[in-house]
C-alpha cells in the first residue's frame, strides 16, 4: 500500500518553521506496512491543493493531509475538502460539545462563533475525534483513495495518527509487512564500508533492499524486506546481518536505529562501574552533550570543561604555559594535559579531550585548519591522535566528536 503526505502552510515554504509532521507519519505508516510514496508541501491556496488532491487520486491509496484547520480565515482546508468532494460544512454536535467543554471549562471564558466553526465538517466525511484540540480529522474516500486531514499542531497530529489511524488501517485493511533492520557503523566512511562488502551486498535476496545512510564519521547500513511472511522476512535479514558482521564486525557498534554509539557507550560505561569525563576546546562542548542526551547518563558522566581560551586552559584546566608556549595550544603534548587534568579533577576512570582549529581561521595556533588532537585518558595510559578533517567548521566539529567517541568505545571493549 502507499501514501503521500502532504503539508500545507506558508510559514513551512517560507522557512519558518520545520515540517516534522510528516516525518512522523511515515514512521507511523512504514510500521503497519504503508509505504509513502512522497511528500509534498505546498500553499494556503485552494487551486493549489485541489490540483494536488486531483494529482494524487488513484496514484496512492491514502492521502494525508495537515494543516489547514485552524479557526482563522487562512485555514482553508476544509472547505476545498468540500469543493473536491461535492459536499457541504455541517456543524457535529459531539464535537461542538467537546469545542464547548474545553474553551468554557478548561479556558474558562465564553465560546465564539470562530470556536463553535471548528465543528464544521462536510456532511460526507467520517470525522476522525480529536481528544487533545479542538480541529476534528477528516477521512473522505474517492474512488480508490482515501484522503485523511489532519491538524497541523503536532501533538494533536500524533494523538490522531496513533490512537485514531493507525488502528483503523490495521483493522480495515490488508498490508503486507515491512521489516527494517539498521546497523551502525563508525570509524570508515560510506565508500569504504561500501567496497568492503560488495560482495555481501550483491548476494542479498531480491526482497532485501539495502540503504547507505552516511553521516560525518559513521554510516548507518538499512536493510529493509518486504513480503507477506513476516517470519520468512525477519529470518533473512537476521541471517543477513550476521553474515554481515563477520566481514565488519570491527566497525560495527549497534544494530538498531536509536542504538547510537553514545548510547552503546552509556550502556557499557554503566555495566562496569566506569566513569567518563571530557575536556573540550574545539568540540565546544558537544562531545558533552552528545554523552548526557542519553537518559541515565548521570551515572558515568562526571563533568566538563570547555576551555576554549587559551587563558582558559591555564588558569582552569591547569594546562601548563610552557606546554603550550613549546608546542602550541594546537598539539598532541596539550591534548594530553588536558585529558589527565580533567581526568584527575574528576576523579573518573577515563577522560578524553580536544584541542584544534575547527576554522575557518587559525586562531591562536599554527597548525592547519582542520586539524584536531584527542586525547584519551585511561586508568592505564594516554592515548593521543592526530587528524585533519578538512572543512567546513561544522564538518570538523562532528567528524571530532564522533571520532573521539569512537576511540573510547574501542579502549573500553579492550579492557571488558
Amino acid at each position: 500500500m502507499k501514501a503521500a503526505i502532504v503539508t500545507i502552510g506558508d510559514e513551512i515554504l517560507i522557512g519558518q518553521i520545520i515540517d516534522t509532521n510528516s516525518g512522523y507519519m511515515a514512521k507511523a505508516l512504514d510500521r503497519i506496512g504503508v509505504q509513502t510514496h512522497e511528500m509534498l508541501s505546498i500553499s494556503d491556496d485552494k487551486n493549489h491543493i485541489l490540483n494536488t488532491f486531483t494529482s494524487l487520486q488513484n496514484k496512492v491509496d491514502f492521502v494525508f493531509i495537515t494543516g489547514g484547520l485552524g479557526p482563522t480565515k487562512d485555514d482553508i482546508t476544509k472547505k476545498t475538502f468540500c469543493e473536491y468532494f461535492e459536499d457541504e460544512l455541517v456543524e457535529n454536535p459531539e464535537v461542538f460539545a467537546h469545542v464547548k467543554e474545553l474553551i468554557e471549562g478548561f479556558f474558562k471564558r465564553p465560546i465564539t462563533q470562530m470556536n463553535r466553526d471548528q465543528a464544521l465538517v462536510p456532511s460526507k466525511c467520517e470525522v476522525l475525534f480529536n481528544k487533545v484540540g479542538t480541529a476534528p480529522g477528516m477521512w473522505m474516500k474517492k474512488e480508490n483513495t482515501v484522503y485523511i486531514s489532519l491538524p497541523g499542531v503536532p501533538y494533536e497530529m500524533k494523538y490522531l495518527v496513533d490512537e485514531v489511524i493507525v488502528p483503523k488501517i490495521v483493522k480495515e485493511y490488508d498490508r503486507p509487512y515491512i521489516v527494517h533492520k539498521t546497523i551502525m557503523t563508525y570509524g570508515q566512511g560510506e565508500s569504504l564500508v561500501a567496497e568492503r562488502i560488495e560482495n555481501w551486498e550483491n548476494n542479498l535476496p531480491e526482497f532485501i533492499k539495502l540503504a547507505y545512510l552516511p553521516a560525518p564519521g559513521r554510516v548507518r547500513l538499512r536493510l529493509t524486506a518486504r513480503g507477506t511472511n513476516k517470519e520468512l522476512l525477519e529470518q533473512k535479514i537476521a541471517e543477513n546481518v550476521e553474515s554481515l558482521s563477520q566481514i565488519i564486525g570491527d566497525i560495527i557498534v549497534g544494530y538498531d536505529e536509536d542504538e547510537t554509539i553514545e548510547v552503546v557507550l552509556g550502556k557499557q560505561l554503566a555495566q562496569h562501574n566506569k566513569t567518563i569525563s571530557t575536556a573540550e576546546s574545539c568540540t565546544g562542548g558537544k562531545i558533552a552533550q552528545t554523552l548526557t542526551s542519553v537518559s541515565g547518563s548521570s551515572a558515568y558522566f562526571k563533568g566538563s570543561i570547555v576551555s576554549y581560551a587559551t587563558e582558559t586552559k591555564i588558569n582552569v584546566l591547569g594546562v601548563n604555559a610552557a606546554t603550550i608556549e613549546n608546542y602550541s595550544v594546537v598539539s598532541a603534548e596539550v591534548a594530553q594535559e588536558m585529558a589527565l587534568h580533567i581526568q584527575k579533577l574528576m576523579k573518573t576512570d577515563y577522560a578524553i579531550a580536544t584541542t584544534g582549529n575547527a576554522g575557518p581561521t587559525k586562531g591562536d595556533a599554527d597548525a592547519e585548519v582542520g586539524t584536531v588532537f584527542i586525547a584519551l585518558a585511561t586508568p592505564n595510559e594516554v592515548i593521543v591522535e592526530e587528524f585533519n578533517f578538512g572543512q567546513p567548521r561544522e564538518k570538523v566539529i562532528d567528524r571530532a566528536v564522533n571520532k573521539a567517541l569512537e576511540m573510547l568505545q574501542k579502549e573500553i571493549l579492550k579492557n571488558v
